[in-house]
């Protein structure tokens, strides 16, 4: 599981995800054949008018912020604008590696490392990806 998919699932973002198919880990499953008339044999039910692999998600409204803000509560953590504060508060590990992994995730272009430049990229980068995903996240977090 990719960093980022780690740091939604701690969000709330659970089933949310699209697959590497493109399916939701929410979505149903194929419909059943449907018996046509007088015993002929089954017929597969009509296709959906959107493949699934090319539908646009629908994806829950999460307020990331409040989820955020709920689980720092007692802790002194810098999550809003820090990187490694906010990989904590979500319970990854946010070694150097980690962050260099979740960069390249995000397609980061600078040098992998762990300047204030990369890190404060990664912040800005993580909270527009959420809120790309269906997440609520303040503008003065994504800017």
């Amino acid at each position: 599981m990719s960093i980022f998919s780690k740091i939604m699932d701690a969000i709330s973002f659970k089933g949310t995800r699209p697959t590497q198919t493109g399916q939701h880990h929410d979505a149903p499953a194929q419909a059943a054949p449907v018996p046509s008339a007088a015993g002929a044999a089954p017929q597969a039910a009509p296709a959906p008018a959107v493949p699934p692999a090319t539908a646009a998600p629908v994806l829950q409204d999460v307020d990331v912020e409040a989820q955020l803000a709920q689980l720092a509560q007692g802790k002194n953590l810098n999550w809003q604008s820090s990187i490694v504060d906010l990989m904590k508060l979500v319970g990854i590990d946010s070694s150097l590696d980690n962050r260099k992994e979740l960069a390249r995730e995000l397609g980061y272009t600078g040098a992998l490392d762990g300047s204030a430049e990369m890190n404060i990229w990664l912040h800005k980068a993580t909270m527009r990806k959420l809120a790309e995903n269906g997440g609520k996240v303040p503008a003065s977090m994504t800017d």
